[in-house]
This record gives C-alpha cells, sequence and structure tokens, in this order.
C-alpha cells in the first residue's frame, strides 16, 4: 500500500530474506490469480513485498476485501477502527471487509511489510455446509471444502488486534515469489497452494486463539482503474484524495489521473462527484435523513457545497430532487 521498492533506505542492512522480492515489487500483482478452494472463489487483488520510509503514512482507509499485513522488518503503529497498536518485526494483523484502518512507520526506521490483498466470494453452486453431500467418488472434494468453510469462518471473525505469526504464513510470500520466479512444473497449483497456505496459516493463529503458467497477464491500466475506483467506492464518505488513492495502488497521481481518463473516460474528481452524489440520491429517495446528514455522510464536509454540486449535476436541488422521485416507479431524473 506504500511506495514501490525502487530504492533502499540510507543505512538499512541487507540481505534479508525478502529482499529479493523487491527486485520486482509487483510482479505478483499483474498476475490475474484467481481459482476456486471449496465453496469459495479467491481472487488475488496484490501481493507483493511493500516498503514504508521512516514517518510515512497511510491514512485512514478501508477495504471491502480481507487485506493480510506481515511486518517482516522495521517497527512502527497501525490503527484498527479506534485503537492504536505498536507494529514491529514478526506480527501480523488482518483488515477485513469494512475496518477501517491508519498505517505508520517509525519516524526513525523503515518497515516493511508483506501485504495480500485479496476478495472471498461464496460460490451460489455448492451446497450449504447443513446439507447432505455426496461423496466424489472418494477423491477428498468434500474434505478440501470443510477445510476452506473452517478457515473462511475464523477469518470471518477475526479479532481487529495485531499479534504473531506462530506458523510462518510470512515464508509463503518468499515460496510464491520463488515459484513464480523459477517456473517449476505446476506453477499455478504452487502458487495456489501459497495463497491458501497464507490464509490458514493466518487462521490456525486465531483458532489457537479461539503468463507462463496459463496465468493471464493483467492489463495493469484496466486493474489499477478497477482498484482505484473501488477504493473510491470504499471510501467516499471520507475526506480522500487523487494523492491518496494513487499511493494505495503504487502510482502517481499523475499516472493515476491518466489511467481515469483512459480507462474511465473521466477524472477522479468527476468520477469521485458521481461516486457520492450516486449514493446521496439513494439517501434521498429511499431515507427520510435531513439532507446535511446525508452530506456530511458524502463527504462534503459543508453540507451548502452540496447543493449548487447537485443542482448543476441534476438540474434540481436536493429536496426537489426527493419530492419529485421518492416513492415513484417511474421515470428518474437523468444527469445532464
Amino acid at each position: 500500500m506504500s511506495k514501490r521498492l525502487d530504492r533502499k533506505p540510507s543505512g538499512s542492512p541487507s540481505p534479508f530474506p525478502y529482499a529479493r522480492m523487491a527486485n520486482k515489487w509487483d510482479t505478483l500483482d499483474r498476475l490475474d490469480l484467481q481459482f476456486r478452494w471449496g465453496a469459495f472463489g479467491i481472487r488475488v487483488l496484490r501481493c507483493h513485498l511493500t516498503l514504508f520510509q521512516p514517518g510515512e503514512i497511510v491514512n485512514f482507509h478501508k477495504h471491502s476485501e480481507f487485506e493480510f499485513h506481515f511486518i517482516p522488518k522495521g517497527k512502527g503503529k497501525v490503527i484498527l477502527v479506534d485503537q492504536m497498536f505498536d507494529l514491529h518485526e514478526g506480527l501480523f494483523y488482518v483488515t477485513g471487509p469494512d475496518v477501517v484502518h491508519y498505517q505508520e512507520s517509525d519516524q526513525n526506521d523503515p518497515m516493511y511489510e508483506l501485504c495480500l490483498h485479496c476478495d472471498i466470494i461464496p460460490l451460489d453452486d455448492v451446497k450449504a455446509p447443513h446439507e447432505k453431500r455426496e461423496v466424489s467418488n472418494g477423491y477428498g472434494d468434500e474434505l478440501e471444502a470443510e477445510d476452506a468453510r473452517a478457515c473462511m469462518a475464523i477469518l470471518g471473525r477475526l479479532p481487529a488486534v495485531p499479534v504473531v505469526d506462530r506458523y510462518h504464513a510470512m515464508n509463503c510470500f518468499l515460496e510464491a515469489y520463488r515459484t513464480w520466479e523459477e517456473q517449476p512444473i505446476g506453477v499455478y497449483t504452487l502458487m495456489k497452494q501459497a495463497i491458501i497456505q497464507i490464509l490458514q496459516r493466518t487462521a490456525r493463529v486465531f483458532d489457537d486463539l479461539g503468463g507462463k503458467a496459463g496465468i493471464p497477464v493483467r492489463d495493469m491500466n484496466y486493474h489499477r482503474y478497477q482498484m482505484a475506483a473501488k477504493y473510491v467506492q470504499d471510501n467516499e464518505g471520507l475526506p480522500i484524495s487523487l494523492e491518496q488513492v494513487a499511493q494505495t495502488i503504487n502510482v502517481s497521481p499523475r499516472q493515476l489521473q491518466r489511467i481515469f481518463r483512459s480507462e474511465g473516460q473521466t477524472t477522479f474528481r468527476d468520477y469521485l462527484e458521481h461516486v457520492r452524489l450516486t449514493c446521496i440520491c439513494s439517501e434521498l429517495l429511499h431515507t427520510d435523513r435531513p439532507i446535511e446528514e446525508i452530506a456530511l455522510d458524502h463527504g462534503y464536509a459543508n453540507p451548502n457545497y452540496l447543493y449548487p454540486v447537485f443542482k448543476h449535476k441534476y438540474e434540481v436541488t436536493p429536496s426537489v430532487y426527493r419530492r419529485m422521485n421518492k416513492g415513484e416507479a417511474g421515470a428518474r431524473l437523468k444527469p445532464n
């Protein structure tokens, strides 16, 4: 989530076990790695080593997917929801869907982070756990599905606290990177297993507490546009900026603005405004909340600013839009 690893911090000893991942820091990010595990579809959005320079901050944000953060070296702090925790080598924490968090490295020392960001989706064509399952020719599919269900059940209720990486999930990042470097037979299966191992070893800690291989290469501009658009959708109610979103997806603000123009046929500012106004329109039609409250919840720190912006796009004020459209099944006002 931080700056790309194109330089070493001054005075930093080297090498350390994950130094080879710095050579091509976004190698695994470029793979459209997705697979089925039991009753779940898993798509890897990011899997890389990143570097926080001394005193670097990643401001409050959230994701609608799971993000696993491991600290192989350095120290810093994290705020999870409303609690602050110290970070140091050997710890990890998980930010599940919609967990707001803030990250900061030590003022004097850099902090490295191994990050796995993935979307985990239940698949509709698999029977629920309580339904009777037929034996699949004795090949153990049911056992794998049960493993996946047990793991996801734990991941779905993880406490928002950093803990020690007792089962060495960090090693699996290096395994995935080495696999892609060396391209052995079975590279897809090995990489899938490395990702599953990260999930399983993470869950096990909390359970104890209570291309070349046929993987398509992404169109990175489109992928980054999707990531940026999803980030905007997840955080539209917060005071986000072009610079913050660019930092999150590891590109420069200028490059991100070009991506929005080429892939979305819009600008970052216009897209953010579109997302916010779309959410506001939905609330106007489906709630009776005061317009000022709705404005504050969707990024307008000064509610008075909403009125000219809304009228410019929809040709009416928010109150008129609500009165004309609420409860009607007919046509809706369309933006210019």
